[in-house]
């Protein structure tokens, strides 16, 4: 075992134990192990949100599109500028109905707010069949990330079953606490990874960082266009609303804990407001895909030039730094993931009856959950974003219920909402699975659009049906009866 495998397994390991640590006391409520007791502070919940802006996709994916498709990857800085002022408005007012009406996942407050147990049954199954490509996603990052680190194929799979089993360990101990806590570790070690390996190209190129893109403007314009094979402009604008929409509506379900958790609207309000920060640090991987283009060979795998580059530009010790840094973005995101699959399914799906039966069915879910996703990473490994861009694209059907359930007063009904979603997640599968050619505009957006149409002729429809003439004899009143 080499020296950068070896530094990669003990972190991975390391990750887990502090994880082990968030535990509390309790007497194994299901609401405390999702959401805490709804008190986190400014603090926790900070990196908590912030868990969603650095995943496997920010390491290995964008600068993966950073390598194909130029300034395209900027798309991810754009959305969730979106991101975060829709949050400013929404997850307030989602803390505040979920503390008065107790709910504990997404589908918990679809089902109260529109009333209707069938709408909450069928948006736990499609948050739970959606988030699980999310989830792939992360399992085959870690295992690519170990593997060109290392050059080990097996060892990058080793490393997925381990940091799998240790990932599912420290969630059914430690709930959302242990997840907070895995949190500020991650956060630490992505942007110590990212600047030594920036610092490392910046030594390594001719002219440092400044002299690596007046080499790209030279020598590779149309980079800095939107002018690249499948990353134009329509891919760059579809791909910012997709996603600006799926993060800022509430529409991923593993997002909610965090919301609920929080200790007030103004804790949520004042994170809406800073953690765009962490775009700063978003930029680097961009400029790691930008140097890759001078320096890692023609044809190269996107997915692989973040790692590539740490390879040929560090040292074993800090390649297993960086590693370990990309392997922590897999494991909190990961972690919160089964969290929001398995909560749907246990409590939304199966409806079991007592806290402590949920809870039990819970784990079942996450055990369940991490086995399948870890399979058909080792199976069916796919590209970064396109299962970023799936997950995001079906999830993104729940905006609308989602958005009208914030009013006062609900004013769509809960069959108009229910075919809406059916209508974009079927149309979304057609055009994913049924070979369907819409060129670079994202599929999610569309279905979108079609969710729009059905639900408003439905909702015209009920409204029209409601308005009807009432029967002359029902305006009859009923006499009183003699008492």
């Amino acid at each position: 075992m080499n020296t950068t495998m070896a530094i990669t397994l003990v972190g991975i390991v390391t990750i887990a134990v502090v994880g082990m640590t968030g535990r509390r006391p309790s007497r194994g409520e299901f609401g405390e192990w999702t959401v805490g007791k709804r008190k986190f502070s400014t603090f926790t919940t900070w990196f908590l949100q912030a868990g969603e802006a650095f995943t496997t996709f920010s390491f290995l994916g964008l600068a993966g599109i950073a390598f194909g498709g130029g300034v395209a990857a900027a798309f991810a800085l754009c959305y969730l500028s979106i991101n975060f002022t829709l949050q400013y408005f929404t997850t307030p007012r989602m803390r505040e109905l979920g503390r008065k009406g107790g709910y504990l996942t997404q589908a918990d407050y679809l089902a109260d707010r529109f009333r209707s147990p069938l709408l909450g049954k069928v948006v736990a199954v499609v948050g739970a069949v959606f988030l699980l490509p999310y989830l792939q996603l992360q399992i085959t990052g870690l295992g690519l990330i170990v593997q060109l680190a290392t050059g080990s194929r097996t060892g990058g799979n080793l490393s997925m079953v381990l940091a799998t089993v240790l990932t599912v360990g420290f969630v059914l101990w430690s709930g959302i606490r242990g997840i907070a806590r895995v949190a500020y570790l991650k956060d630490a070690l992505m942007i110590i990874g990212l600047v030594v390996l920036v610092v490392g190209i910046a030594l390594t190129v001719h002219g440092g960082i400044g002299g690596l893109f007046e080499t790209i403007r030279n020598t590779h314009p149309n980079l800095l266009t939107f002018h690249q094979e499948g990353y134009d402009s329509t891919f760059f604008i579809t791909a910012v609303i997709i996603s600006a929409l799926g993060g800022g509506l509430g529409t991923l379900p593993h997002l909610w804990p965090p919301v609920l958790a929080a200790g007030s609207g103004r804790t949520l309000r004042s994170n809406a407001v800073w953690l765009p920060l962490y775009q700063i640090a978003l930029g680097l991987p961009v400029i790691v895909g930008f140097a890759g283009v001078l320096l890692v060979k023609p044809g190269s795998a996107p997915n692989a030039v973040a790692l590539t580059l740490a390879g040929q530009t560090l040292p074993g010790w800090l390649v297993g730094v960086v590693a370990v840094a990309a392997a922590s973005a897999a494991m909190v995101p990961s972690a919160a993931i089964v969290v929001g699959i398995s909560s749907l399914l246990s409590r939304n799906l199966f409806s079991v009856g007592n806290e402590r039966a949920q809870l039990r069915t819970n784990h079942l879910c996450v055990i369940a959950a991490a086995v399948l996703a870890l399979t058909l990473g080792l199976t069916r490994p796919g590209l970064l974003s396109d299962l970023l861009l799936l997950t995001y694209g079906g999830l993104t059907q729940l905006a609308p219920a989602i958005v009208m359930g914030l009013a006062k007063k609900v004013r769509l009904g809960a069959v108009p909402a229910l075919l809406g979603i059916l209508t974009g997640v079927g149309v979304l599968i057609w055009l994913t699975f049924g070979g369907v050619d819409v060129g670079t505009f994202d599929t999610g957006l569309i279905a979108l659009v079609a969710n729009l149409v059905v639900t408003a002729v439905a909702q015209l429809v009920a409204g029209s049906r409601s308005a009807a003439p009432v029967p002359a004899e029902a305006n009859t009143p009923v006499p009183a009866e003699a008492g």
